[in-house]
């Protein structure tokens, strides 16, 4: 009979740590990717604006310029964040997979992003964007890269009584250091909405 006191009191313990939890369940895995936690930008809108812009890159005229001749050297760049939104550590990750894919690809040296310390630090102090054509010459010269990857995320954000909705628009393009001329650019984007 005393067994049976001491079962009652851990299942009524039990089940008061249960609906006291919330019911919120901790998810792992595929599942927990697919949905939308938030506007901002999530591992499945970085692989998709990078897959389309460099499938985009992989057809373009400068790949074809890179795969016939030696191969160049070719830096990633920092990604300017152009939005309201702090994505600095999503727009890490599009650099790190921007180098994957670029190494990938066996057309091209890549130049390690740690090398570019000194020259972001610089970028930083003059208060430039590495996104301009100009500021990315003036560098890439100084490190001995021939073209540099680099880009910028813009939105624009909506609001109403009920919804937010923020549009994403991803540009990536190859500028020739020597010229500043832009090699290649283009736009993926995505929508991401609270109803």
């Amino acid at each position: 009979m005393k067994k049976r006191p001491l079962l009652l009191s851990a299942l009524f313990f039990g089940a008061v740590a249960v609906v006291g939890c919330g019911g919120n369940e901790v998810v792992r895995g595929p599942a927990s990717d697919s949905a939308a936690l938030s506007t901002g930008i999530d591992k499945a809108d970085i692989q998709r604006m990078l897959s389309e812009n460099l499938n985009d890159l992989r057809g373009a005229p400068i790949m074809n310029t890179w795969r016939t001749g030696a191969k160049p050297n070719v830096s990633v760049f920092p990604f300017q964040n152009s939005t309201s939104e702090h994505i600095d550590s999503q727009l890490d990750a599009i650099l790190g997979e921007a180098e994957t894919w670029l190494i990938d690809s066996q057309v091209v040296e890549l130049i390690a992003r740690d090398r570019q310390g000194e020259m972001i630090n610089e970028v930083k102090t003059q208060h430039t964007d590495a996104f301009d054509p100009s500021t990315v010459a003036k560098y890439g010269k100084q490190m001995g890269i021939k073209y540099a990857l680099t880009g910028k995320v813009q939105a624009n954000d909506e609001r109403s009584e009920d919804m937010r909705r923020v549009q994403y628009f991803f540009f990536m393009r190859i500028i020739d250091v020597e010229t500043s001329a832009i090699k290649w650019q283009h736009k993926a984007y995505v929508t991401k909405a609270i109803k």
